[in-house]
């Protein structure tokens, strides 16, 4: 599985719609076609490309499963917080790889753990909470459509 770097693959992938959806968490995908890989889209003008060429570097260089995480300070305002929640989508996501399809994939958190319920930014409970929604998110997304 790649990572998301850039912020061109995560609006790539953002633009692709959601595909699942739970209570706190939106799970994007963008299919993979090949003009992303190879770099055939119409860069706007101006832009560099790098290595002196006339077309646009790829998004995704190579057809696999890619995912990012979106985790804004808006919903979860300790970095701890932020940082736990990453690991647990990249670990839950990790499990679910080879059901996934080849697409770029960003879950994104979409709305706010309740603070007076998990009062501990790295708390087992909200640990635990947080894996049980990833595991329906990424449950739902693997089910052929």
């Amino acid at each position: 599985m790649q990572r998301l770097k850039t912020r061109p693959q995560f609006q790539a992938a953002l633009s692709g719609g959601t595909v699942s959806r739970t209570p706190h968490f939106a799970l994007h995908r963008l299919s993979l076609p090949e003009s992303l890989l190879t770099g055939n889209t119409s860069a706007p003008q101006g832009t560099p490309t790098g290595s002196n060429s006339d077309t646009p570097a790829p998004l995704f260089k190579t057809q696999e499963v890619w995912l990012g995480a979106m985790v804004p300070k808006r919903w979860a305002r300790r970095a701890v917080t932020r940082n736990a929640i990453k690991r647990q989508i990249y670990a839950i996501s990790a499990q679910f790889e080879v059901r996934l399809p080849c697409a770029a994939h960003v879950v994104r958190l979409r709305s706010e753990f309740d603070r007076r319920q998990f009062i501990s930014a790295t708390s087992p409970l909200l640990k635990n909470a947080v894996r049980l929604e990833l595991e329906q998110l990424f449950e739902r997304a693997a089910k052929p459509s």
